[in-house]
């Protein structure tokens, strides 16, 4: 290179899943060449099934349709915003104004990076869950943030210590990111925690973002923070089609909140591109007025991988919350594990079993230390993958027990 990059890409080192795909992309073709069938990838939480057909009928109807191939609005289009906000309307409970709280989003992760920029100067302090979501870190990292993480542990059923955060020193902290249902930990947010979480951030002056795309998933009761009395005031929400309606390759999902913020936000957004493709946008429109039926079949059928994950977790001795939501299965590797024998006693419990798994067995799971510290001792396994894949990973798996 001519120049050196930003000082800013010194913060951060490439997504660990990008990393991770290329190096199951080199091992699928060394054993091809061996004769053997490719790594069974239980990582990332990338939904297999179909959309709602009705969504790429629509989808197919409006792309030949002419005039629908320009540039869009900045805000998304109207019809989209109404969707979303009779969406939250129904199932959450929550009243948002089409003309003003709501953001479309090229997928939720756009907005993560977005409010960042928005809110966050350098030196600020951002409050992250450990274990959580890794591009909280990252995004932050790169606006110059100052990265403070708020413990989540298993004896604390992976809720935040009010206790231990009033004690903390939060002197210059602007944001704090929260994910119920949790990803990796698939922990259930209630009523209770979402009020506490509210009158934390309002007392302390915290703008709080809650993450929200898999409230649907293996989940009866959907929860929305913003349904607390006030909470638009110190929060926004993000939410998504991606896992709710096996759209993660759409891009398309949006931030919620007062109009305030989300005028910040559009700011930003209004710089970095021209609008969501109209087809897309229809068809996201005809996905969110699915029925309660479209998830109950959802549901059912991760209800089948689960319980086969869970077969394969007990064979490889972790131990597992079944009370829990999402698309993941989370446990926890004791340090006298048989399948840590020989391994890097320099790697974490979770990153040797992996590695186990991965180079013996041809089966990728996640080892837990890429959410965080905290999860340094924990595995994590993907319910997007269908059972008779399940199953074979569960026989690969036994080989090595």
């Amino acid at each position: 290179m001519i120049v050196k990059p930003a000082k800013r890409t010194e913060s951060v080192k490439e997504y660990f899943f990008s990393v991770k795909n290329r190096e199951i992309a080199r091992l699928n073709a060394e054993r091809a060449a061996r004769g053997l069938d490719p790594v069974i990838n239980l990582g990332i939480g990338s939904p297999d099934g179909m959309p709602p057909a009705e969504a790429i009928a629509t989808l197919s109807g409006e792309a030949a349709k002419p005039g629908n191939h320009g540039y869009q609005s900045y805000m998304g289009s109207p019809e989209l915003r109404q969707a979303f906000a009779k969406w939250y309307a129904r199932y959450y409970g929550v009243e948002l104004n089409p003309n003003g709280e709501i953001q479309p989003l090229v997928g939720s992760k756009e907005g993560i990076l977005l409010i960042s920029m928005t809110f966050v100067n350098p030196g600020d302090k951002v409050l992250i869950p450990d274990p959580g979501y890794p591009t909280y870190t990252s995004a932050s990292q790169i606006v110059g943030a100052e990265v403070v993480k708020y413990d989540l542990t298993e004896d604390g059923g992976w809720m935040p210590d009010f206790e231990a955060l009033e004690a903390s020193d939060l002197s210059g902290v602007k944001l704090m990111w929260t994910n119920y249902p949790g990803m990796p930990t698939g922990a259930k947010p209630t009523a209770q925690l979402y009020e506490r979480l509210v009158d934390f951030a309002r007392r302390h002056g915290i703008l709080l973002v809650n993450d929200n795309p898999y409230s649907f998933i293996l989940n009866e009761k959907p929860l929305s923070i913003l349904a607390v009395p006030g909470a638009k005031e110190c929060c926004l929400e993000l939410n998504s089609l991606s896992k709710a309606h096996n759209m993660a390759g759409w891009r398309i999902g949006m931030v919620g909140g007062a109009p305030e913020y989300i005028s910040e936000i559009l700011k930003i957004k209004s710089q970095m591109d021209s609008g969501m493709f109209r087809p897309l946008q229809m068809a996201a429109v005809t996905a969110l007025d699915a029925g309660e039926d479209w998830f109950k079949r959802l549901n059912a059928e991760y209800r089948r991988r689960k319980d086969v994950v869970w077969k394969i977790f007990d064979r490889l001795g972790a131990t597992y919350d079944r009370d829990t939501a999402g698309l993941f299965v989370w446990g926890r590797i004791s340090p006298d594990n048989p399948l840590l024998a020989g391994g890097d006693p320099s790697k974490t419990i979770g990153e040797r079993v992996s590695e186990k798994i991965l180079y013996e067995a041809g089966v990728f799971i996640t080892p837990g230390f890429v959410f965080g510290r905290n999860g340094s001792a924990y595995i994590r396994a993907s319910l997007c993958a269908k059972v008779e894949v399940l199953e074979k990973a569960y026989d690969k798996i036994i080989t090595l027990l």
